[in-house]
């Protein structure tokens, strides 16, 4: 896995390559997101050729959606992606073993605040509550947002997220358990169902 670190296309150019069906487009993308895309994928699978696998499967969803889709912001579009088939990979590899681990950890942190959706007849409900979320994202500090992004979107584990801030791994679980509770709270409030 090696990704340039030379100039790359601004998104739009990566659009319009994906609307003309240029297949450079997939190769731009991952050259200018491959990297975050890889370690999403394993912050969440910690084995790199099923992050690797990951990464590639993104790519080919973007493909595949783009057109008729143009995203607004490519990068989070991608992360998306990339954070959801991850997810389903891990779950797939460790249905048979529910035990520990990080997902677990993520998952189990997040299931007080947010109730999980996967019916169809759930997604006007998900939808409300990505608005209230992302609500509530707007209304927090800089660095809290950052952490809670980085914990409960990209998979960071407590200990890199405590490096990157140069804080206590205490101190980002404290940082963290509050956030969980004002997002109970205010999706309590906006009515979304917790």
């Amino acid at each position: 896995m090696l990704y340039a670190e030379e100039a790359v296309l601004e998104d739009d150019v990566i659009l319009d390559m994906f609307f003309a069906r240029q297949e450079p487009a997939i190769s731009e993308t991952k050259r200018k997101y491959g990297r975050r895309l890889h370690r999403t994928a394993m912050n969440i699978l910690h084995i790199s050729e099923d992050a690797e696998e990951c990464v590639s499967d993104t790519l080919l969803k973007a493909w595949n959606v783009i057109p008729p889709e143009r995203p607004d912001k490519f990068g989070a579009f991608l992360a998306k992606i990339a954070r959801n088939l991850s997810i389903n990979k891990w779950r797939a590899k460790n249905t048979a073993k529910r035990g520990g681990g990080e997902v677990n950890l993520i998952l189990s942190e997040l299931e007080e605040c947010v109730t999980p959706s996967g019916r169809p007849e759930e997604e006007y409900q998900a939808a409300l509550t990505t608005k209230a979320i992302n609500n509530f994202l707007g209304t927090m500090s800089r660095q809290a947002r950052v952490a809670f992004v980085l914990r409960y979107f990209h998979g960071e584990s407590i200990k890199a997220i405590g490096e990157r801030f140069q804080m206590s791994e205490s101190k980002v679980k404290s940082i963290l358990f509050r956030a969980r509770k004002k997002l109970g709270a205010h999706l309590e409030k906006e009515g979304v169902a917790i």
